[in-house]
């Protein structure tokens, strides 16, 4: 028998087709046709790096040393710098050797984690929707994933607590991420300290992923878990640089805090690689020590583009509330439209008005009501997309 007779792959026969990988073929195919497609699905920084950074690297690479293996922990200087930016930004103490590791991007260290300290069958808790790794991360590293719906975070807390009474299978972990995607929800410090709180009441390891720590608007600052007191005995937090510093393709990452859980991931990393490019690890520091204005100012980009994308849909009839936080707007299916479900909706729009968005069955089954637009277009193309789908929603369904 060849191994193209022998039927999937273990872990692979446990993966769903890749919802989003539909509307990427169909947003290929338009554009091969020639036409003109406006593209909110994915939540991919179109701006630039700044400019130390780019120059750091240029230098960094031009020298041979920086060309051999790194370190899979991530070299010294960029751990302490990453330290340094949590106690001012947050108030928050780590220490760089036994509480800090680099990793290549935030999924690196949300995936391998999860094959780090699950055994099979152990629960993790997390919210539905949620990103797609959030799920079939655990369910690769052969744990269970448990689904909560969050409606608000609130909801979701109240749920968890029911679980933790009820089951008699305890969650092994909660996983949660706020700001969050692709809901948008925002917590309170108040939140992370129940979150802790359950957590010590019951043994359980918290992973917290802090994609859009910086991306919080009308003066909303979004807290870190780690700054709950006691958090790090139970507690860590995955930073990436991806959304704070347009650093999607560098692929720079972190996971910070309770020092068992760090050592378990260092420990299954060092088997798997030889940490991220040293010219980038520079680079990096540089970014953490000296761009932390930028990072402001790529705020304020995401915040303009949040208000023209709202307000130009609410001129074309679909009404929809101004996230406090991430780089996304999760909006309801319109009525008319709602019985199709988000992917066939998804599929429709780009059909019919060339306009891409993420369908939320794609983040869990809550989020079938839902699309999900990410604030990736310039103003001019996002009043372009929402006269097209003015168009688009007046014409209605299919009949």
């Amino acid at each position: 028998m060849s191994v193209s007779d022998s039927g999937d792959f273990y872990r692979i026969s446990k993966l769903p087709q890749y919802v989003f990988a539909i509307t990427n073929e169909m947003k290929a195919r338009l554009r091969a046709a020639g036409e003109d497609v406006v593209d909110f699905g994915m939540g991919n920084p179109d701006g630039p790096t700044p400019k130390p950074i780019v120059s750091k690297l240029i230098e960094a690479v031009r020298n041979p040393r920086n060309h051999r293996y790194s370190v899979s922990k991530g070299i010294p200087n960029l751990r302490i710098e990453i330290a340094r930016r949590y106690e001012r930004n947050y108030g928050v103490t780590l220490d760089p050797d036994n509480e800090v590791i680099a990793t290549i991007g935030a999924k690196d260290a949300l995936a391998h984690l999860m094959f780090a300290v699950l055994g099979p069958g152990d629960v993790v808790a997390t919210p539905d929707p949620a990103y797609p790794i959030h799920q079939w991360g655990v369910i690769m590293a052969e744990g269970h994933a448990c689904l909560l719906p969050m409606p608000t975070p609130a909801e979701f807390l109240n749920r968890l607590k029911d679980l933790f009474a009820t089951s008699a299978r305890k969650p092994k972990m909660i996983l949660v991420n706020f700001p969050h995607n692709p809901t948008t929800q925002c917590v309170d410090l108040e939140f992370f300290k129940e979150i802790i709180q359950l957590a010590r009441q019951h043994g359980t390891m918290v992973l917290h992923d802090f994609a859009y720590a910086d991306l919080g608007f009308d003066g909303y600052k979004p807290p870190s878990i780690l700054q709950v007191e006691g958090a790090k005995e139970h507690a860590v937090e995955i930073f990436s640089m991806t959304k704070s510093y347009n650093m999607a393709g560098w692929r720079v990452g972190f996971c910070l805090g309770n020092p068992r859980m760090i050592a378990a991931l260092a420990r299954i990393k060092s088997y798997l690689d030889y940490g991220i490019f040293q010219p980038i690890q520079i680079a990096a520091i540089i970014g953490l020590r000296d761009c932390e204005e930028e990072t402001k100012k790529i705020c304020e980009i995401y915040e303009k583009r949040r208000n023209v994308l709202v307000d130009s849909l609410k001129k074309a009839g679909w009404p929809i509330e101004k996230p406090q936080g991430s780089m996304f707007l999760w909006a309801p299916i319109p009525e008319p439209f709602r019985e199709m479900g988000s992917l066939n909706f998804a599929k429709l729009m780009l059909e019919k008005a060339l306009v891409g968005v993420a369908p939320g069955i794609g983040f869990g089954p809550s989020g079938d009501g839902h699309v999900r637009f990410a604030f990736i277009e310039n103003h001019h193309r996002t009043r372009q997309a929402a006269a097209s789908i003015k168009r688009f929603l007046k014409a209605g369904p299919p009949r």
